[in-house]
């Protein structure tokens, strides 16, 4: 896995991925801490807000992102986005009103929602084999996964000399350093298709792609069984410790760190389990897996009561699982598209899997507010489980990458068909291919 840093630029983005992470892993528990001071036991919804409306920025901004990204210098792009992230976390410790909280938040995300993106189209032009582009997507996951120790346990660190406040400069820092990296390295020109389409086209073609493709409905389910998981984590974990358990702030660090130790292994065998079975029985998996952890710690808290140990394992379990199920989605995207179509698949997959993040992220706050712990993870689990069904129904478990078809629509002199309209090609969506019929 590690040998593909040899090359000097994956290595550079990676590491530009690495310390932004860690930056926004501060900002994580940062915010936390300061929606508990602000709010009290109503944290949960207030970060179920502040989820809400980084997904808003995610869903609306991602597509036309990518319909921007093949036109713009991809470098300038994402030095000029990291910066201004940087200048919003700068801001965030002077807030002292949760509405001050909700506007630079939509501004970090709005820059986020164009950067992330960009950044991930770029990885398959930088590594374009397969075989080192998997285990670059398994450092990434490695990356997150490390990201959710090591941010947790330095935030521990720091808060025992220093406020919560202090955190979000860190995530300025981790934001600078990725500008500094990026700069650094010379990033492959974004393929720009012959024809001009117009902007709508450009806009919703990620999308039209996406939606015309089987095994990314699929994906999309499965984003869905992620995103209950998920949300359940990052929105409850705070008051589940702080108010449930009565601990302090390590410990919602600490809780937070198990969720990407369990996350971490899945990076480390995934590689070669893919190798071996593929992705769609890994992916399924893995939401399954994600399911049995939260049954598992309802069942837990209606017999046993409150306990840490038990959360700890739950989080570890539903980290193994939430891998499982995203690390092979760069796979699939990369797969199920051509290179000058990336860019607006990806982000069409930003603004879709964050949109699935929208349902969820208000609705754990407002289950977890409402109803309490059992309640909200009984729901959300029955929410994981409809999506790993709909997945099992939308993905066809023969999914070969190449399909033989015919276009009959087509003259015999178009450059798609070179004289037959029979024959077989990787199956993907593009500007030669008007429509698909499976034999």
């Amino acid at each position: 896995m590690f040998q593909i840093l040899a090359d000097r630029t994956y290595r550079h983005l990676f590491l530009a991925q690495v310390v932004a992470l860690l930056g926004t892993g501060l900002a994580t528990v940062a915010l936390g801490l300061l929606a508990y001071d602000l709010a009290g036991d109503r944290a949960g919804m207030v970060l179920g807000t502040i989820f809400t409306i980084k997904m808003i920025a995610y869903v609306g901004i991602a597509p036309v992102a990518g319909a921007l990204a093949d036109r713009l210098p991809r470098r300038r792009l994402l030095v000029s986005l990291d910066l201004v992230r940087a200048g919003v976390a700068l801001l965030l410790p002077f807030v002292g009103a949760i509405w001050q909280i909700y506007a630079l938040i939509f501004v970090l995300q709005a820059a986020s929602a164009a950067f992330t993106p960009t950044f991930q189209a770029t990885i398959p032009d930088v590594l374009p084999e397969e075989g080192r582009y998997t285990r670059a997507l398994s450092l990434s996951r490695l990356a997150y996964d490390l990201e959710n120790i090591i941010s947790p346990a330095l935030a521990g660190v720091l808060l025992l000399a220093l406020s919560y406040d202090a955190l979000f400069f860190g995530t300025m820092a981790g934001f600078a350093a990725s500008a500094a990296l990026v700069v650094s390295v010379v990033l492959p020109r974004a393929e720009v298709a012959a024809e001009r389409r117009g902007f709508y086209d450009r806009t919703t073609r990620g999308m039209r792609i996406y939606l015309a493709t089987p095994r990314l409905r699929g994906l999309l389910a499965l984003n869905l069984a992620a995103a209950a998981a998920g949300a359940m984590v990052l929105v409850n974990t705070v008051v589940l410790v702080r108010g449930g358990l009565q601990l302090g702030e390590t410990a919602v660090a600490v809780t937070l760190g198990s969720f990407g130790a369990g996350s971490m292994a899945a990076a480390l065998l995934l590689p070669r389990l893919l190798d071996r079975t593929g992705d769609r029985p890994v992916m399924l998996a893995g939401a399954g897996t994600m399911i049995l952890s939260l049954i598992g710690l309802a069942v837990a808290l209606t017999l046993l009561g409150p306990g840490w140990p038990p959360l700890l394992a739950a989080w570890a379990v539903a980290g193994l699982g939430y891998a499982a199920v995203l690390t092979p989605s760069g796979r699939l995207l990369r797969r199920s598209a051509h290179r000058g179509d990336r860019p607006a698949v990806f982000a069409a997959q930003f603004a879709l899997s964050h949109a699935c993040w929208l349902l969820t992220y208000p609705l754990a706050g407002w289950l977890m507010t409402i109803g309490g712990a059992v309640p909200a993870l009984a729901a959300l689990a029955g929410l994981a489980a409809l999506g790993a069904v709909s997945a099992l129904l939308l993905w066809p478990a023969r999914d070969p990458q190449a399909l033989p078809h015919r276009h009959d629509d087509l003259p015999l002199d178009h450059p798609h068909l070179r004289g037959t309209r029979e024959h077989v090609h990787d199956y993907v969506i593009d500007a030669e291919h008007p429509r698909w019929a499976r034999p």
